[in-house]
């Protein structure tokens, strides 16, 4: 196993091992002990408690973002007069 860096002694002595963070405090968490130069994501997996099966238990959902996704959308038409 490879040796821990500085940032990251000071990142593990920050966080509680085993404790159950709630969503505003581990962003906030997240936050003080991130040490990278770039822009990095967050994946998150929440238990739903849902049978995917049965049609009633379907969860289907949209996110708007709120900057868009940098992409601009140009559309062409092709018609006879």
């Amino acid at each position: 196993m490879s040796k821990l860096t500085k940032n990251q002694k000071i990142a593990y002595a920050k966080v509680e091992a085993g404790k159950a963070y709630k969503l505003p405090e581990a962003a906030a968490l997240l936050k003080e002990i991130t040490f990278t130069k770039f822009d990095a994501s967050v994946d998150i997996d929440v238990r739903l408690g849902v049978d995917p099966r049965k049609a009633n238990q379907m969860v289907r959902g949209v996110v708007t973002l709120p900057h868009g996704t940098g992409k601009t959308v140009r559309v062409l038409v092709l018609c006879t007069p």
